[in-house]
């Protein structure tokens, strides 16, 4: 025998939109633990990248600006995501010359 439960149309609306957001949740879950992950560059692929001499890249590195991954004892990575964020932060425009 299967036990029966008699729920108001209230509690039962509630419980079914309680269902259908956790469904949405683990859809969301699963989506974003199968995005691509984030891609770490060299420091010469992401000065390239980002328009940066090595130098300068490696000076940002060192005054916090541009967060890097220790990739051995001499060399460092940066991720893609952390320099596509960091023109659109840091960059200043040029300054123009005025015609004479």
């Amino acid at each position: 025998m299967q036990p029966a439960v008699i729920l108001s149309a209230a509690e039962y609306q509630n419980l079914t939109a309680r269902l259908e957001k956790l469904e949405q949740a683990e859809a969301a879950r699963i989506l974003a633990s199968t995005a691509k992950p984030d891609q770490v560059l060299t420091t010469a692929q992401a000065a390239a990248y980002i328009g940066l001499s090595v130098c300068a890249l490696l000076r940002a590195r060192r005054a916090g600006r541009l967060q890097g991954v220790r990739l051995n004892e001499k060399d460092w990575g940066f991720r893609q995501s952390v320099l596509d964020a960091y023109p659109r932060r840091y960059h200043r425009p040029a300054m123009q010359v005025a015609a004479a």
